[in-house]
């Protein structure tokens, strides 16, 4: 009996086992790349191939402080590539030379499993139409579009002001965590947020505007509620005060990138769940923005992720 019991335990293990998706992994490089990594530029990082032909080889660079809050790198650069060299010696390619170029339209990748053709050309025109506003935003702006909302608990509210500076003019403020007190309400056990939208970063601050007064989005028709009043113009607040949900971005999911960028060096991360990155998870912090990515830290790694939102009912996929 205790033999059969144990090995019906050890199939339902392995059946599970078996159910079990696979780790996501960085994209299979060609066996040259490794002598081409010793001929990139010092201060730059290697991607993943863009293209292999016969003779050559394009590897996509990008500035090694990409992802430091302090110099964040840039989805508006197309940045820079490697043009490696290539030589046939009998089974095997060698890296003969290489050299810097700047990158052009026409280096990219087919895209990931998880975008379309169509998709991937949304992300692009969507990166085009925001670079095209930053002549609008405040200078040294950078334009960013992401859902997000406040984590601050002050029960005097998160400040929003006319200045990335905590000296800057309070032109308003956003509620903290809002709870409805009644037995049969719905919503997070520690109240709603107030949601907003990112709109530019600098130094520190994100750019933000549109915010909505707390669950008000989520109210059950016929159930009116008296919300906090917001400051729903435009004006700055401390990222370290901002909070968000990772949304499906297109990208290779599980983990950060490096660069604001598909193509740019790639780390697996798990959070303490044993669970990779995805739909179901939230940043530990957002340090700075580009366009539709964001820098954040999650379960001590940092890097970069695309698209957030500000949904608090169920996940952004």
């Amino acid at each position: 009996m205790h033999r059969f019991l144990a090995t019906a335990l050890a199939s339902i293990v392995a059946s599970s086992a078996l159910a079990q998706p696979g780790p996501t992994l960085a994209p299979p490089q060609p066996l040259w790349v490794e002598g081409a990594l010793k001929l990139v530029p010092e201060g730059f990082v290697a991607g993943y191939v863009i293209r292999a032909e016969e003779t050559t080889g394009i590897l996509p660079i990008f500035p090694a402080n990409a992802d430091d809050p302090k110099t964040p790198g840039s989805a508006f650069d197309r940045g820079q590539v490697l043009v490696v060299q290539l030589r046939r010696s009998g089974q095997a390619v060698e890296v003969v030379s290489a050299s810097v170029r700047p990158r052009e339209p026409s280096d990219i990748n087919a895209p990931p499993d998880t975008a379309t053709a169509d998709l991937m050309k949304w992300f692009e025109d969507t990166n085009r139409a925001l670079a095209d506003k930053a002549a609008a935003l405040p200078a040294g702006t950078v334009p960013c579009d992401l859902g997000a909302y406040s984590i601050d608990r002050d029960p005097k509210g998160l400040n929003v002001r006319a200045e990335p500076s905590v000296k800057a003019p309070v032109l308003g403020t956003l509620p903290p965590p809002f709870k409805v007190r009644r037995s049969d309400a719905d919503g997070p056990t520690d109240g709603w947020r107030t949601e907003f939208t990112i709109v530019g970063f600098k130094d520190g601050w994100f750019l933000i505007e549109g915010a909505k007064p707390p669950g008000k989005e989520y109210e059950r028709e016929g159930r009116p509620l008296k919300y906090p009043k917001v400051y729903a113009g435009r004006g700055w607040v401390a990222a370290n005060k901002v909070g968000a949900n990772f949304a499906n971005g297109a990208t290779r999911q599980g983990g950060l990138f490096q660069a604001p960028h598909v193509d740019a060096r790639w780390i697996r991360i798990i959070d303490h769940h044993g669970n990779e990155l995805g739909g179901d998870n939230s940043p530990d912090s957002i340090l700075a923005c580009s366009g539709l990515w964001a820098l954040v830290e999650k379960s001590g790694g940092r890097g970069w992720w695309r698209h957030l939102c500000s949904n608090q009912v169920t996940n952004c996929s």
